[in-house]
């Protein structure tokens, strides 16, 4: 009709004052001139065609129809430059349509019939909606698009992410969603009535991850998944608004990945990935991978002060008040415990948060400054034999002046640009980051006199830039979607040294050395549907990395490059009845510390020692399926593969690496979903692995401190009649402890749960207890050997475990404005 108005407005136009440009030249200086006296005629002829278009486009409306209809995201934000296609049978040319700057579309001149629509946007899963189109009628049809759980947003909100089993239609938007399985994205929603202890605990929402502690609450919590015991985040990578969290070449492990500066109640959400098959990620996501992401924008101002038992103490304070076009988001905590310990932890904790952004999920830039600072006492695991002789109490310490002191500060920006055809991402960060660590993990094993503590101290300051590219296109005739991009790194280390003390006071350098280590990366991956029921990913990655060492001791200086070539590839078939199946395959790899590729001598014994490759090659495989078949229900299954070529440690306690024997690993997840009731939702998640060494070793050929079974049972409650609350039941089963299977953890199962009240529509009173039965069991057991006074000099090999924390309820109060 728009088209069919400026043709009438036109030609009424010319019908009056004639053509633009003659109209005025004929009263100008021709009066009664030619325009004038063939005024008549062509205003004849102007209404004959009019009558004409007018009886051809009514006829032509009455024989055809049009499909119009809004275009929104989860939040109800408009979303311009989605791509609208109707297909009408397989054979007819299909008729494509874009949203305008509204969200609105039209899509005119249908014939009769049924059409198949897709509306497909770049970071959104593709909508389907089939249609029958009547002559003469117009179909409104009105979609909410999902954000894809692989997609790059720069300006989230609280509910930006969202369960596929949360929304009333999940079936038309299960194409796109996702590439894997065991791809996933955690809500905000599902964090909200959730009991966390620390806040490293937003990560086990994670499907299979466990997250505990055996030391100190202020030093870098221990990350459990996929038959993996991580230590501190090797093989987990992990990025917080835009800045990565892991740090390579570390005092204390390699990949560290201190995520205690964490706010729970400013995330929007985190997605997920396990495997080496995507072509954006790289080091440290072998078993798998977490982006946290902070709103933008809050639903109001939040006050909140809480306090418990075992010395606990918090109090947080945040808002986000629109500033010019954007929104400023602030936030400040304070955060103190002193645990059971029988020497309080006496953790202190200062995080802080301001972020400027402007935008949506589709165009925005953020700036975010983040701080944190802790100071703590750290009591580290003891042995079994201690606590069965009485010597000890399970709260104990063997060293009193065991802890540590941190900090963080990074600035990182993000700036996001989209079309209907593209999406361009580019992020900077900047770090400044600082770790003293004592501890003392085999008492007086090797100094009989002073004892075995020793300090581990990182100095570092650290810059990155990673851009990417996504672009919608075809291939062969079918839709496709590539991306590609990049990363530069650098981690310019001042002093990463290894010391021997006495109470926190230096006796000897084990190590001392100055790190330079730059990396870069290029990849490239493209998609295509090939057809409703069939999608295909390939991809390639490529990785070049630089180490300089500059080392105390001069043997061990030195410089080294390396690189590596990671193809992926992935099928996606469905959906059937509302299930998708995947199959994905891909090489990876895991850097080791820049410290093993220059070192030549043992820096306790000066020993000569082997270099090892700083690059260590990884292969995966996994197979799955997602279903939405049962309404208010997802369900993913994965059986997955995963082999190294070696598990290159660096050994942070000695100072040296060592190469470990090659392994394999393979498991199956079952994740679920559930909303039974609109107020209520249940999550179940099971995951079982097997890891092995490959080769044959009279040792044996189990990997110490794998994990075997993991069980989480979640149940969340939203607000009805004034009350909502939450309980989760988490267990991870027995392991391993040395190559023989001679030795073995127990099981540990702890139940946490949340129960609050609103008080008002702006006060809710929150109640948190944790442990509830009071299980007297392990966050972590290892199996080495240690001294005890009186002992004999080569010491004794024994379970060494750091226990759970017994129940402790805390009491809090929120306030929002």
């Amino acid at each position: 009709m728009r088209h069919f108005d400026r043709k009438w407005v036109k030609a009424r136009n010319e019908a009056r004052d004639g053509p633009p440009g003659r109209a005025h030249r004929a009263h100008a200086g021709d009066p009664g001139g030619v325009t004038r006296r063939l005024g008549p005629l062509a205003l004849l002829i102007v209404v004959a065609v009019m009558a004409w278009e007018s009886t051809a486009y009514t006829q032509s409306q009455s024989h055809t129809g049009r499909v119009l209809g809004r275009v929104t995201d989860e939040t109800s934000e408009v979303l311009p430059g989605v791509t609208v296609t109707a297909q009408h049978g397989a054979t007819e040319a299909a008729m494509h349509a874009h949203t305008e700057n509204d969200g609105r579309f039209v899509l005119d001149g249908l014939k009769p019939g049924r059409y198949e629509l897709t509306f497909r946007l770049l970071n959104f899963s593709f909508v389907t909606r089939t249609v029958d189109v009547s002559a003469g009628a117009d179909i409104v049809v009105d979609v909410t698009m999902q954000l894809s759980l692989r997609a790059d947003v720069t300006v989230t909100g609280r509910l930006t992410f969202r369960n596929l089993a949360d929304i009333d239609n999940p079936r038309e938007s299960l194409v796109g969603i996702a590439s894997a399985a065991s791809q996933g994205a955690v809500t905000a929603a599902q964090l909200a009535t959730r009991p966390i202890m620390r806040a490293g605990e937003v990560l086990e929402a994670v499907p299979g991850v466990i997250v505990s502690q055996h030391t100190g609450e202020g030093k870098a919590n221990q990350y459990y998944l996929r038959g993996f015991n991580l230590d501190h985040g090797t093989d987990f990578a992990t990025t917080v608004a835009g800045v990565p969290v892991n740090l390579p070449t570390h005092a204390h492990g390699h990949g560290y990945s201190d995520a205690n500066f964490l706010i729970p109640e400013l995330v929007s959400g985190a997605q997920y990935s396990k495997g080496p098959y995507y072509a954006d990620q790289g080091d440290f996501s072998t078993a798998g991978s977490a982006t946290i992401n902070y709103a933008n924008r809050l639903d109001g101002p939040i006050v909140r002060l809480s306090g418990g038992q075992l010395g606990w103490g918090r109090g947080l304070v945040a808002a986000s008040p629109a500033l010019g076009p954007g929104t400023l988001l602030l936030a400040a905590e304070l955060n103190r415990n002193d645990g059971p310990w029988e020497r309080p932890d006496d953790y202190g904790r200062v995080n802080g948060v301001v972020r400027y952004s402007q935008g949506n999920a589709l165009n925005g830039l953020s700036v975010t400054g983040l701080m944190y600072r802790a100071t703590w006492n750290g009591t580290d695991q003891i042995p079994r034999r201690a606590l069965d002789a009485g010597l000890l109490d399970r709260f104990g310490t063997l060293d009193r002046t065991t802890g540590g002191k941190t900090h963080r500060y990074s600035l990182g920006a993000e700036a996001q640009r989209s079309s209907e055809h593209y999406v361009t991402k580019a992020s900077a960060f900047l770090l400044d980051y600082r770790l003293h660590l004592f501890s003392n993990f085999t008492y007086w094993l090797d100094n009989p006199d002073d004892g075995d503590q020793f300090e581990q101290a990182d100095d570092r300051l650290v810059s990155g830039f990673r851009l990417s590219h996504r672009r919608l296109g075809t291939i062969l005739g079918r839709s496709s979607e590539s991306s590609f991009g990049g990363h530069v790194r650098h981690d310019h280390i001042g002093n990463v040294g290894l010391y021997k003390t006495v109470a926190r006071r230096r006796l000897d350098t084990v190590r001392q050395d100055r790190v330079g280590q730059t990396s870069g990366s290029l990849y490239y991956q493209n998609e295509v549907q090939w057809s409703p029921m069939l999608r295909s990913t390939i991809g390639v990655r490529g990785d070049l990395y630089r180490f300089h060492v500059d080392s105390h001791i001069p043997e061990n200086s030195g410089t080294d490059l390396a690189g590596i070539v990671s193809p992926k590839a992935g099928l996606v078939l469905g959906p059937w009845s509302g299930t998708e199946m995947y199959s994905n395959a891909g090489l990876g790899f895991h850097s080791n510390d820049a410290r093993g590729a220059t070192i030549r001598v043992d820096p306790v014994t000066f020993d000569r020692a082997a270099r090892v490759t700083p690059l260590a090659r990884a292969k995966g495989a996994e197979f799955g399926l997602r279903s939405i078949a049962i309404p208010r229900v997802q369900t993913t299954i994965a059986a997955w593969f995963l082999s190294l070529d070696s598990e290159l440690v660096f050994i942070g306690d000695a100072g040296t690496t060592e190469a470990s024997r090659p392994s394999r690993r393979y498991g199956i997840e079952w994740s679920n979903y559930l909303r039974p009731r609109s107020w209520l939702t249940l999550e179940a998640d099971v995951s079982v692995s097997r890891a092995r060494f490959r080769d044959n070793d009279p040792a044996g050929n189990r990997v110490p401190g794998s994990v075997e079974t993991v069980v989480s049972l979640s149940a969340n409650v939203e607000e009805i009649r004034r009350f909502f609350g939450g309980a989760r039941l988490r267990h991870f089963g027995p392991r391993a402890l040395i190559e023989d299977d001679s030795v073995r953890s127990e099981p540990t199962t702890l139940l946490n749960i949340q129960t609050g009240y609103a008080m008002s529509a702006n006060v809710k009173a929150v109640l948190d207890v944790f442990n509830v039965f009071n299980a007297r069991r392990s966050d972590i057991d290892a199996f080495y050997t240690s001294r005890l006074p009186g002992e004999p000099e080569g010491g004794v090999d024994d379970i060494h475990f750091h226990p759970t924390l017994p129940r402790a309820a805390r009491f809090g109060i929120q306030v929002t404005f």
